[in-house]
């Protein structure tokens, strides 16, 4: 089977890449506007680009009609936001955030999530994460350039809240632990229990 996406959908190419680039990490994203109003949603066309400086990319898609999102408006005005990863236990809590609010609506209060004040930055972060990074805006790029329909959002990462219930007796990430959801095509998700371990050669 070939696809030539020269001749494809929007949506349909997007149904395509959403279910074979898989699984994908969850960034949920919580941010604030100038009036004080905080926001939270999920956003799956997420990544960690660098490590020095640390920066995670979240792209984030426009409305239908072309308007801007929340999150997208609030990182523009304020220049901050925090990201969350979703565990298996705060899914639910994560999909109901997802859903259409009216603007100016706090999914926070709406979807009854529990808040912490962040120490760096004026967005709270979800209270039950196990892990959080409080970011400063890098760098914010539309695209297509010429035809924007997105904005990719590089988000240098200034500190991170990680639970002390997912680390080892080492003090390291135990994946089990974190047991984080992932995306995969339509409403599918995954978790990340089953793992295996590989030496790369010297």
């Amino acid at each position: 089977m070939e696809l030539d996406f020269s001749q494809l959908a929007p949506l349909d190419a997007y149904r395509w890449l959403a279910s074979t680039v898989t699984p994908r990490p969850i960034a949920w994203v919580s941010s604030i506007s100038r009036e004080g109003v905080s926001n939270l949603a999920p956003f799956s066309f997420f990544q960690v680009i660098s490590d020095e400086p640390p920066t995670l990319m979240v792209n984030v898609n426009h409305h239908g009609d072309g308007s801007l999102k929340d999150t997208l408006r609030n990182v523009q005005a304020t220049g901050e936001l925090v990201i969350q990863l979703v565990s298996f236990a705060q899914a639910e809590q994560m999909n109901a955030s997802s859903a259409g609010f009216e603007h100016g609506v706090s999914e926070f209060e709406r979807c009854q999530i529990g808040s912490t004040a962040s120490r760096l930055i004026a967005p709270p972060r979800v209270t039950d994460s196990v892990i959080a990074f409080e970011c400063k805006v890098a760098e914010i790029q539309p695209y297509p350039r010429d035809k924007p329909n997105c904005h990719m959002i590089f988000a240098q990462v200034l500190l991170a809240h990680v639970s002390d219930a997912v680390l080892n007796d080492k003090g390291r990430v135990d994946p089990h632990k974190m047991d984080l959801i992932g995306r995969l095509g339509g409403a599918a998700y995954t978790r990340t229990l089953e793992t295996f371990e590989m030496v790369r050669p010297g």
